[in-house]
């Protein structure tokens, strides 16, 4: 056979594989969409079951916030491990023990016949997390490299990732009125078993940092730092800002994250390599995806106590009243990632998300004690949940992408470390200041009136929407002034290497 019909033969085999990888990688995606709806629907679902839990297990109104605050300290602080773990020993076996792991203690959760068991449950799902999400995540990353399959996988992720809270609400709510809070963890088994299969069956395991070494001093400095970071706002919460548990835990977590960027510059195998955080678009993404963060708890958090005890709504109307903000959020992050952003650059798409979403939080600081979902609720939720799926897929996607293959896990912890971070901030400061506003509204009223008692709730949501407002619109500012201008360019010499 002649060279040139061998090269013929080559293309003609190349062109005939093609489909088959191609529906590969997409049915990737549906797999690694699943894991990450596992673990985001985690930070949610069991709210909505909280009161339930309580009454069947017993535990005080003091404990039931660790119900939720074991499961973020433990996945805030073991992010970059987890993505580090990923990168050097394989992001198949990272995938596959983040999923069984995920598992087996939500079926430990749900059996508990405790406290103690459901918080231990709890702590060793956000573990299993911080070891599932960025494995998930840099699979998605080293899985698709051609740019416009890429951005439409992104929009999906990004999607999963703005939206999971609101869908973990809705299916917190139906099956706690429907079967029992336990099935608020015991849903995970059945996901996981999708997730696992689809893995075990379509993954290939590659270790791209596999002759890098685990950076034992940056890992126990950054994830004591970031532990007495979420721990302080935490503390916030349920404490006094003046109090030592709340500030104390505050400047440990600021002098151990010091101390951790100072040994990166100086330890032979860094645990988070500088270069991932120099690129000014990925450095911008990062903090993108920080205070979208922080801003989305302002909607799910306040405007679900809105409509739960000032409109009465049960826990599944209450999940079903956040699905348009949720179609909005899918709608405009398959615009955002396919079309905005590969033609005129993240500078202007980004920053016009925020203010998208600013607007819609500003238009709903307009609810009052008689207000109607369709005419002050449901209008602001689409118009929200559109700025948000213009801003958190694409930032996402620049956040992760010209990344080196063995860097891949450790930016993809990165982001939603971010992402979690500034959950915490977020939740601390706006109930801080919701119940401020508050105290200072009842103040020479008479609290034991029912109608002043009322306006003193919409008083302090308002007040909490309106700084989530100035959160978005100050990360329009910061997003403007940080991305570079135009389209993002393609660099193929830092592109990941397909491994399916």
């Amino acid at each position: 056979m002649s060279e040139k019909t061998l090269t013929e033969s080559g293309r003609e085999s190349a062109v005939d594989a093609q489909p088959e990888a191609s529906a590969k990688r997409w049915w990737i995606l549906a797999v690694v969409a699943l894991a990450q709806l596992m673990v985001v629907l985690d930070a949610t679902i069991v709210n909505i079951a909280l009161p339930s839990a309580q009454a069947d297990l017993g535990f005080s109104d003091g404990n039931r916030q660790w119900i939720v605050t074991a499961y973020a300290l433990a996945f805030a602080s073991l992010l970059l491990l987890g993505g580090r773990i990923a990168d050097l020993f394989g992001r198949k076996t990272a995938f596959l023990v983040g999923v069984v792991g995920f598992a087996a203690v939500s079926a430990l959760g749900g059996a508990a016949t405790n406290f103690e068991m459901l918080v231990t449950a709890r702590a060793l799902q956000g573990a299993f997390g911080a070891l599932l999400a960025p494995a998930a995540l840099s699979l998605l990353n080293t899985t698709f490299t051609d740019a416009r399959e890429k951005a439409k996988a992104f929009s999906v992720y990004g999607a999963i990732a703005g939206a999971g809270g609101a869908v973990g609400l809705l299916l917190g709510g139906l099956l706690t009125d429907a079967l029992d809070w336990r099935w608020t963890l015991y849903v995970n088994v059945v996901i996981a078993v999708f997730a696992f299969a689809g893995g075990w069956i379509l993954l290939h395991n590659h270790r791209d940092a596999a002759n890098s070494k685990l950076d034992v001093p940056g890992t126990l400095l950054v994830a004591a730092g970031l532990f007495s970071l979420v721990y302080g706002f935490s503390n916030a919460e349920t404490h006094d800002w003046n109090s030592p548990e709340t500030w104390g835990f505050l400047i440990a977590g600021g002098v151990l994250l010091t101390a951790f960027a100072w040994w990166q510059t100086r330890a032979a195998h860094p645990l988070l390599p500088l270069r991932i955080l120099l690129d000014r678009n990925r450095a911008a993404s990062f903090l993108a995806v920080l205070i979208s963060g922080g801003g989305m708890f302002g909607v799910f958090l306040f405007l679900t106590y809105y409509l739960q005890l000032n409109l009465g709504f049960s826990p599944t109307k209450t999940g079903v009243a956040f699905l348009p903000m949720v179609a909005a959020l899918m709608v405009a992050a398959q615009v955002s990632t396919t079309v905005l952003v590969p033609r005129i650059g993240p500078k202007v798409v980004i920053p016009l998300g925020f203010a998208v979403a600013a607007v819609g939080m500003a238009w709903l600081t307009g609810i009052g004690v008689g207000s109607s979902y369709l005419s002050a609720v449901l209008p602001q939720l689409i118009v929200i949940g559109f700025g948000l799926g213009l801003v958190m897929p694409p930032a996402m996607q620049l956040a992760t992408g010209g990344v080196a293959a063995e860097d891949a896990g450790v930016a993809s912890a990165t982001v939603n470390a971010m992402q979690q971070v500034g959950g915490s901030i977020g939740t601390a400061l706006l109930n801080t200041l919701a119940a401020s506003a508050a105290t200072d509204y009842l103040v020479g009223k008479n609290p034991g009136n029912k109608l002043v008692q009322a306006q003193a709730t919409i008083e302090s949501y308002t007040t909490a929407f309106w700084w989530s407002a100035g959160l978005f619109a100050a990360g329009a500012v910061i997003a403007f002034l940080l991305f570079r201008r135009g389209v993002p360019e393609q660099d193929a010499s830092a592109a990941p290497v397909v491994h399916m």
